[in-house]
Formats: structure tokens, sequence, C-alpha cells
């Protein structure tokens, strides 16, 4: 269990935290949410002990072990699948040692430790997880160094996901993700065996990979139960009550000091309207909650182009003399919204790129409207951004004859107040740099917008307003993007692109996610009818029997969990109906509880039916 205890932690003088407390119970997966620049990277850094706090408590089960995403993973020669399997520290130890280890019992000692932590399956569990995470059999056996920072952020994610941490601390792991990735990642930690708390602005992964949130605001922390949608519903009902009982104080105020003003000279009065002056200053204040600065983006209108603005027949297109998409027959006019699906390397940024005029068609031809207009978003080009310039500047480059006054009001319709025009680009945040760059991408009000993975560095309100940004825009979209959310919002055309083709996806984004979900498990192989059955070997015996045993554990600790709730339900008091609220929480742990204990019972069946056909083979 993680408890922080009415903790206190200033920086520079500016407080980040007072008084904050929470309990996450062990087991649970939490999102941390709270407007930018409130402190969430510092939680975690005061989790860790990398920072001392000024007052409070942190603390945790004393071995407990806490993990989280490396800031950058080595460009060494080892292969990716050394490097995940590395990072469980313990099973390198005890490999490296039963390698030397003379002593009988000691040998025995690391054997047992061995299976007990499944050691003879970490190969097949971190080839997974670099699989879920985009790297084929052949990639996983490449050196780090043969990897861009991007991929190799998803190395570093991959090895502490395999070292199953205690305490999971992601922070914005979907960053550096595409939308498989991203969808395998959900659905990971739907089921990590162990505590999660990331920080993300994905609504998606908010809403399926974890179970509460917790929201940092003013300085407190404060736990809600359900996902992103459940909490955003809540915390609105929570604002309109807190809001109308400040109004209804304000006019209670306002009706007493008006008594008081009348009459207080008045001797006849005088007792009546000192006794009003006392009910004012008991008053508890109720502050109405501040309304969060609207997130903006203004995209200028392009003027209607004849359609289609884009058509593509026959073409190939690759690098050198590679193709990379064949026979492509496409055709964009300026009301589509087309999302482009398909995992990483298969050529989404190749067609955007042909798209956009940067590749030109190897055979076939494409042709476009002479007066097309197309502005072209990447993640690369944030970090393209001059960074001792400031965002103002960065305009009156691109139009010095624009009034420095509208270029302002330009700035400002994509949040990009007074302030930050003025501010040099390096020391602006992510967001605030990835807003400037997609103003630069629409300057030209183009009749073609491209999109590849705008969202990112962008909080959950920013990425509302670019939905809205985008519905209200009248050229056409091209997007790609890991935020399933943005997509299903704003896509009406879906384009697969696999295996050298670009084809409709003809179903739903929810359907996409699902293939993609189920599509890379093998099914069984079938033996061929003159294959005799055989026993399998010691190493495999040891995995399928301290899979059992693991089965067996998480049902006796599921058993133990029950009894104590049922404990709780019986109690007649729970049932006061000031405590209905509290009654119901308990009841809904109970349900979980319930559920949990059925998948692990099916688990531990099956693990038992493969030990058992395995030590009586037919």
């Amino acid at each position: 269990m993680l408890k922080i205890s009415d903790i206190s932690y200033s920086i520079e003088g500016r407080p980040l935290f007072e008084g904050a407390s929470a309990t996450i119970p062990d087991g649970h997966k939490v999102g941390l949410v709270g407007p930018n620049g409130t402190g969430k990277t510092t939680l975690f850094r005061l989790i860790r002990g990398e920072l001392t706090l000024d007052g409070g408590e942190i603390s945790l089960p004393s071995r407990a072990r806490i993990g989280g995403v490396a800031q950058e993973v080595p460009g060494s020669e080892v292969s990716l699948i050394d490097t995940v399997l590395a990072a469980d520290t313990e099973r390198a130890e005890l490999m490296a040692e039963a390698e030397t280890a003379t002593d009988a019992a000691r040998i025995a000692d690391i054997q047992t430790r061995l299976a007990d932590i499944d050691a003879w399956s970490a190969e097949g569990r971190a080839s997974a997880i670099l699989k879920g995470l985009g790297f084929d059999a052949e990639a996983q056996l490449r050196p780090c160094s043969a990897f861009s920072g991007g991929w190799r952020m998803r190395v570093a994610l991959a090895a502490v996901l395999f070292s199953e941490p205690d305490l999971l601390l992601l922070d914005e792991p979907t960053n550096y993700l595409d939308l498989e990735g991203a969808l395998w990642l959900e659905d990971y930690l739907a089921t990590y065996p162990h505590t999660v708390i990331v920080i993300s602005h994905d609504r998606g992964l908010l809403n399926r990979a974890v179970t509460e949130i917790l929201h940092l605001e003013e300085r407190r922390l404060t736990l809600y139960q359900g996902g992103y949608d459940r909490f955003a519903k809540t915390r609105a009902e929570q604002r309109a009550v807190q809001a109308a009982m400040a109004k209804k104080q304000a006019a209670r105020r306002d009706h007493l000091q008006s008594f008081v003003d009348r009459f207080r000279a008045k001797a006849t009065k005088a007792k009546q309207a000192q006794a009003r002056l006392k009910m004012i200053e008991k008053m508890d204040p109720i502050s109405a909650p501040e309304e969060a600065a609207k997130r903006v983006f203004s995209f200028p209108e392009p003027e209607e182009l004849s359609p289609p603005i884009v058509n593509i027949e026959g073409a190939e297109v690759g690098y050198g003399d590679k193709a990379i998409l064949k026979r492509l027959n496409l055709r964009i006019d300026q009301d589509d919204r087309i999302a482009l699906l398909g995992k990483n390397g298969e050529g989404k940024s190749t067609l955007s790129k042909l798209i956009s005029g940067r590749l030109q068609p190897m055979a076939g031809r494409m042709t476009s409207s002479s007066k097309l207009r197309i502005g072209y978003f990447a993640q690369h080009q944030v970090d393209e951004l001059f960074i001792d310039e400031t965002p103002l500047q960065h305009l009156q480059r691109l139009r010095p004859e624009v009034h420095q006054s509208k270029l302002r009001a330009q700035l400002a319709g994509f949040g990009l107040g007074a302030d930050q025009a003025e501010t040099e680009v390096g020391k602006l945040s992510g967001g605030q740099k990835a807003r400037l760059s997609l103003l630069l991408a629409t300057l030209d009000a183009p009749h073609l917008l491209i999109l590849d993975e705008p969202t990112n560095h962008l909080d959950i309100e920013s990425r509302e307003a670019l939905v809205e940004a985008l519905t209200a825009y009248s050229g056409a979209v091209v997007l790609v993007s890991h935020d399933m959310h943005l997509l299903s919002l704003v896509a009406d055309r879906l384009w697969l692109v696999k295996d050298g083709r670009v084809t409709p996806y003809e179903d739903d984004l929810e359907a996409y996610r699902k293939l993609l979900l189920t599509s890379d498990t093998p099914a069984p192989a079938k033996p061929k009818a003159d294959d005799k059955p055989k026993r399998p070997g010691k190493e495999a015996m040891q995995a399928l029997r301290s899979e059992v045993r693991k089965c067996e554990d998480r049902v006796e600790k599921l058993l133990e969990m029950q009894g104590k709730l049922e404990e709780k339900l019986a109690d007649p008091d729970l049932y006061d109906p000031s405590r209905k609220d509290e009654a119901l929480q308990w009841q809904k742990k109970m349900a979980e509880v319930e559920e949990a204990l059925a998948r692990a019972e099916g688990l531990w069946e099956a693990a038992l039916e493969k030990l058992e056909e395995a030590e009586n083979p037919a």
C-alpha cells in the first residue's frame, strides 16, 4: 500500500503540495491527472525519494520495489532482448551465479529460486512485451545502438514492464508509442499484477487501463473511483454544487449585510444588527470554483476547391529503388476526415509524405488542384523550432509585412497569450511548443491538413479543443494518432496501411482495437498424426509447476480478501442511510474481488490441466 500522509513541498517558494493525502491500495491502477505545472512529475520524484519533503510522509512496504521508465537507454551493442532480460536483476544475478556455483546446497537454492520467479519463461515474456511495443523477432536480436532515441524509450518501457516492480510509475508512456503500441499498453496495464500510477492525457488509456483517478488540484490530492469519463462527470457535478452553494451563501451574506447597513445606527435595532454582523463573521466562506482557462485553437478557413483535391492512380512510392507502397488508388476531397491505421513501419509516414508532396511517386501518377495548399504537422517539427526565438519572432520571420498586433492575435488564437508570445521557445512547455507548431502548419489556411501525432504533449483540455477546431475546420484532414478518443471524434474514413497496400477499413475503430489485441495470439499448432507426445524437459516442467504455485497463491490471497470483505459487509452499521455511498463502494469492491477470484480460479484450473497433461502424456 502506498500512503501519502499530509505532505507539503515547495519549489523556490512556490507551494506544490500543502497537506496533500491519498492512499493507494496494493494492485490498484490509478491515473494521476491535473493541470500542467501542478506537480504531477514532482510527486513521482517524491515517491521515489529523489526529493525531500518539507512536511508529511510517504510510506511503502519496506521491501517494495518502485520502477519507472529510464530517461534514456544507452546505445549499447547489447541486443534488445538481452537489455530487457537484464532489467530483472535478481534473475540475472542468479543465472550468472548458477554458471559458477559448485556447492550442492547453493545450487539447489538457486534452482529453487529460479523456479519460484518463473525464470525459465522469462525470455518468452520479454519477447512478448517487446513484440507488443512494436519490435518483431528480428528487431529484438539487433543492438540498441541500431535504434533511434524514440525507439530506445520503448525498450526502456519494455524493461520496466518486464521487471514487474511492486509500484510502477509511468509518466506519459504513450507519447513515444503509435496507436498499436498504445492499445497494447492499455491492455497490458489493465492486467498488470501490481500497483500502477500513470500520468497521462490519453483519455482512452485513462478509461480502459485504470480503475481510479487521482486528481491533483490546488495543492491537494483527491482519489475518485472509476475511469476518466466518470471522474469528469463527478467533478462537473461537484463544481456545479459548489457554485450553487457559493451563490446561495453570497445572497444570504448580502441580505444580512443590508440589514446591518440599514439599522446599525438605530438604537431600537442596534442589537439585531450586531447579531446579524456576528452571523456574517461566523460564516465559513464558500468559494465558487474557478473556471479552467478555455483552451482554444483557431484554424483559418480556406476557400473551397473543386473535388477531388488529391487523386492518386496506380502509384508506387518509397525510397531509392525500394517501393514501400504499391498499387495506390486513392482520392481525397476537401470534406474528408481520414485516419491512417496500420502498425509502425507499414508506411503511414511514407503515405503522408507522398500526399504532402515531400515524396514523388516512383510509378503511376498523383494529381492535385493547382491552388491546393497543404499544412503538415509531424512531431519532429516541434524539435525543429528555433529555441532562441520567441513565438512572435517565428511569425514575424514568416510574415514580415503583417502588423505585430495581428500576429499576437493569431498566437492568442492558439492559446499562446502575451507572456508566451515573448518567451523564448526553449523555455516553453512541450504543449506550448506543439501549439506553435500547429499554428505554423495552418498559417496559410491549408485546404488539406496532415497531422502526424498532434496530441503528444497536449493536455486533455487542449486535446478537446483540437477536436472542436478540427470539427469546425472546412479543409480535409489526414490524421495519424495513438489517441483513440481523437480518432473516434474526428475521423469519418479509415485507411488501413498494411503489406504495401492502402485499403479502406470498412469496420469501426473499436473493431480495429479488438483485432489488434487478438490477431497477434498464435493458434496452437496441431500435432501431426504420426507425432508421439513427449514429456517436456526439466526446465519446462519447472515452469509449469511454478505457474501452478503462482495461481494457487493468487487464489488464496483473493479468498482471504473475500473473507475480510464479507466481515465488513456483515456490519449492520454499514447500512445506515447516512453511509449509503460507503456501503455501495464496499459492495462494488466485493463484486470486483469475486470477479477476480473467478478469473484466478480459471487460470489455476488451466495451469493444473497443463501440468497434468505434461506429467502424463497420452
